[in-house]
């Protein structure tokens, strides 16, 4: 009986899971509504009081959009200005035109890469996924394919490599050399977007959709008409660029000075995607031509197409905060504590399970490093795979309590199964072979 008592927050969470999906995919029960209902069921059956569950579910729900409803909407309104602009489609020519069909996906994973060391994961893709549609149509090949390639770079960056917030909490965990930690994180991260962006999408049948309405194009732009590949490229690299700067600038400063309150300010992804954007306004709209009605058309659009998409981001982040709450998360590492099993192996999997649990990389890789921390002077493991391994199991396959995951789904524009094949596959794919390159690793250092 206790046994039993002892998993009930994970037996109420996976119920809740299984309700969440036969709403959405039987009853066609809109997202919002859906996740809603299951996530103030969720906190009821784990014991929380009915003014608690209000209150968390309020806090979760103003938390995810307090972080991330701007830089969504800001960068949907920067894709939309880049589509109407031309500056998409010359990025997408230029770049088919110096890397061929063949190997466009190799820039992909490049600059998604670049965007996913540099900046929010959610600014990564909502800036990259319009110049990734843009070259998936001029190739003639599915968009859905590159999508792919640009998601498993991004997200295994943002994993693996500081100054992203999980990196950077599990070297100080572990007491990992950071520099070292690029190194190898190099070599863990080449095989597994190889496998999980690029090998995987190929194998996969019926990628073919239609290009989602948010990043159409309204017109084929002439070649005099397009910006320079120059600007194209500078605008949406702009956000990476300011926060990375700012980043390495502080490093130079006395926290808590007026010049790093400063610097901080404009380096926040908030206040560099609203200067991104209003420096587009002027680019792409108003130096080209356009009027500021028009440029503002296109604002209102984007706002318009994102607004459903943030609702059901807020609130998934509501049943996180649920799950979150409920100690789901501490039920699972109790589990795991009195296990024999290799360190690399338990630290992975503890976090994977968290993940999973909880659709939170962060939350996960810090209450693994926190579990198995303690076991490296034991097991005489190298700090440095221990980070890699547990930033591996933070990328694992996640579902709709992630607020990513509905990200890639409506904007995209997919069924809930379709989102499971695609985001989930790819990055269960990616997440094992991650696993798998450590170990290896493990045998000679």
């Amino acid at each position: 009986m206790e046994t039993i008592l002892q998993y009930l927050p994970i037996i109420w969470v996976a119920l809740g899971v299984a309700l969440l999906l036969f709403l959405n995919m039987k009853v066609k029960l809109n997202s919002v509504l859906a996740l809603l209902i299951v996530a103030i069921l969720v906190g009821l059956l784990n014991g929380m009081g009915l003014t608690d569950v209000v209150a968390t579910v309020k806090s979760g729900f103003g938390s995810t959009l307090g972080s991330l409803a701007i830089i969504i909407g800001m960068g949907a309104v920067l894709g939309k200005l880049m589509v109407d602009s031309g500056a998409a489609q010359q990025v997408a020519s230029t770049l088919l035109r110096k890397f061929g069909v063949k190997n466009v996906e190799w820039a992909i994973v490049i600059v998604g890469m670049i965007f996913g060391i540099s900046v929010f994961y959610e600014v990564a893709f909502i800036i990259l996924a319009p110049l990734v549609i843009s070259i998936a149509v001029e190739a003639k090949i599915p968009y859905m394919r590159l999508g792919m390639t640009m998601v498993a770079a991004a997200t295994l960056a943002h994993s693996l490599f500081p100054p992203q917030p999980g990196p950077v909490a599990l070297v100080e965990a572990y007491g990992a050399d950071m520099g070292m930690v690029y190194i190898i994180g190099i070599v863990v991260f080449i095989p597994a977007v190889l496998v999980g962006g690029i090998i995987l999408p190929r194998l996969l049948k019926n990628l073919d959709k239609p290009v989602p309405p948010l990043v159409k194009k309204e017109k084929e732009f002439e070649e005099s008409e397009l910006p320079s590949f120059f600007t194209s490229l500078f605008i949406p690299l702009l956000p990476a660029f300011i926060i990375t700067i700012a980043t390495i600038w502080k490093m130079f400063i006395e926290e808590g000075s007026k010049t790093y309150e400063l610097i901080s300010f404009f380096g926040s992804a908030e206040i560099s995607m609203i200067l991104a954007v209003l420096i587009a306004i002027y680019v792409l709209g108003i130096r080209r031509g356009r009027s500021m009605k028009a440029v503002m058309d296109s604002f209102s659009k984007a706002i318009e197409g994102i607004a459903m998409i943030i609702f059901i981001v807020g609130s998934g982040g509501a049943f996180k905060q649920i799950i979150l709450d409920s100690g789901v998360g501490d039920t699972i590492a109790h589990l795991m504590e009195n296990s024999s099993i290799s360190p690399l192996i338990m630290a992975w999997l503890i976090t994977a399970m968290i993940r999973i649990a909880t659709g939170t990389g962060v939350v996960s890789a810090v209450t693994a490093a926190g579990i198995v921390g303690p076991l490296i002077p034991l097991f005489d493991v190298n700090p440095v795979l221990m980070v890699l391994a547990t930033a591996a199991g933070s990328n694992t396959i996640t579902h709709v309590n992630d607020a990513s995951f509905w990200l890639f789904k409506e904007y995209f524009n997919l069924t809930i199964k379709e989102t499971f094949k695609t985001w989930g596959l790819l990055l269960f794919t990616s997440s094992l072979v991650g696993l798998g390159v450590v170990l290896i690793l493990d045998l000679f250092m």
